[in-house]
């Protein structure tokens, strides 16, 4: 009978009658069961994860880079005319100087 289960719903199973056990004796002891779980179920979601999120990464990779590329366009332009205004000043300040 226990070969027709699959390892998932067998590990589920020991996981709850552990957690029922856990919770008439220690209630304390849950959120260290809980963590254990997502212990033992981390390299099985992982890899799934990363897949899904590989998507987002990219999409948040490139914006990054051209929010990087804008601001250090818009920082230039800035700067040209800051350098512009000083110009003009000691241009001004030159000429009216005796």
């Amino acid at each position: 009978m226990m070969n027709n289960c699959s390892g998932a719903a067998t590990t589920a199973a020991v996981v709850g009658v552990v957690a029922v056990g856990a919770l008439i004796f220690e209630a304390a002891l849950i959120p260290g069961m809980i963590l254990g779980v997502g212990a033992m179920l981390v390299p099985k979601v992982l890899p799934r994860l990363g897949e899904g999120l590989q998507p987002v990464f990219r999409g948040t990779v490139r914006g990054a880079y051209k929010a990087g590329t804008s601001a250090r366009h818009a920082f230039a332009q800035a700067k040209e005319q800051v350098h512009n205004v000083v110009a003009e000043t000691k241009a001004d300040s030159a000429t009216t100087q005796p």
